[in-house]
């Protein structure tokens, strides 16, 4: 069932869903960040990064809580309890409770490096996994994936499932780490989920559309505490769920090979950090002024705002080549 096809009732709830979700992250926001300051739940800023970062020492973190709250329960609420609605917003809660703990470490107990790396990977592939393995078995989603610019389905038997579960957990890192500058995270998210509301628009997944509307409006209240200078930070308990709520969407809808096209902003800065890891370990030069990509450009003379308001260009670029990705899908 297309788009415009959708009955009107539906139409109202997605209508509903943004008002809703919206409002409560515009008053969720004036509640949580005083809170969070008086437990001093602080932003720390590295030593070794730019200079200009050092004004947001102390700046609120775990804020993601501003704009999942309000995204979960109004689609609670309004979208039919689904096997689809929940496994998205199963996955999305498992890794926003990872970040959690890994914010609370870093912030509340000190701990800079927070979780250690392996037990976080551990805990990413197992929360994936299982969404991938519930997908097969409640939904019956089967093993084929949706081709990008017109090709059609592709049939991966057995080697579906690593690339189902990569989807999740590169999506949720790639998000995590870009989320170094005020609003250059949610906004490019915010972005993205644009094509995977078309996607599930054009399957009638009305379920999904109800979670991706309700996210993208408490993204956007969220974003009105989150620009430059940001009051309060989304902490990896926002990003690593968002990064998830994108993989997770991709495959509820069959476009994971689509994910990496319309979030190539996510990938680009996931690869300017590999890149300048490799770099740096094989030959001891660093490619980047420094990593991730977005601070490269601003070591480059780029103000924050610049760089926060190029990228999310570039991210509405690589969105429209999203939606020519799915042409003739569902096909």
């Amino acid at each position: 069932m297309t788009m415009d096809l959708w009955p009107v009732p539906v139409l109202a709830r997605l209508g509903l869903a943004a008002v809703l979700a919206a409002g409560m992250a515009l008053v969720l926001g004036p509640v949580m960040i005083p809170w969070l300051e008086r437990l001093r739940f602080g932003q720390t800023v590295r030593e070794q990064g730019p200079a200009r970062h050092r004004v947001k020492q102390g700046t609120p973190t775990m804020g993601g809580v501003i704009f999942l709250l309000p995204a979960l329960l109004v689609t609670a609420w309004l979208s039919p309890p689904t096997p689809a609605a929940v496994l998205i917003a199963g996955v999305t809660v498992a890794f926003a409770a990872l970040g959690l703990v890994d914010d609370y470490l870093k912030v509340a107990l000190r701990r800079s490096l927070g979780l250690r790396a392996r037990a976080k990977l551990v805990w990413q592939v197992a929360a994936a996994a299982l969404m991938v393995y519930l997908a097969q078995a409640w939904l019956g989603r089967g093993t084929a994936v949706w081709v990008p610019f017109g090709t059609g389905w592709w049939d991966l038997g057995p080697w579906y499932y690593p690339l189902a579960v990569l989807a999740v957990v590169a999506s949720a890192n790639a998000v995590n780490e870009t989320d170094g500058l005020d609003g250059l995270a949610a906004g490019s998210t915010l972005i993205a989920l644009s094509v995977f509301f078309y996607a599930a628009a054009r399957t009638g997944r009305y379920d999904l559309a109800i979670f991706i509307v309700s996210l993208g409006a408490a993204l956007a209240g969220f974003l009105w505490f989150n620009l430059h200078p940001a009051r309060v930070f989304m902490g990896d308990t926002g990003s690593l769920a968002l990064g998830a709520a994108l993989g997770g969407l991709a495959v509820l809808t069959g476009t994971e090979l689509v994910l990496p096209v319309a979030g190539m902003l996510f990938v680009l800065e996931t690869l300017s950090v590999i890149v300048q890891v490799a770099s740096f370990r094989l030959t001891g030069r660093r490619v980047l002024r420094m990593s991730p990509l977005h601070h490269h450009f601003e070591l480059s003379g780029w103000t924050e705002a610049q760089v926060v308001y190029r990228f999310w260009a570039a991210g509405l670029g690589f969105a429209l080549a999203g939606f020519l990705a799915l042409g003739g899908f569902p096909g």
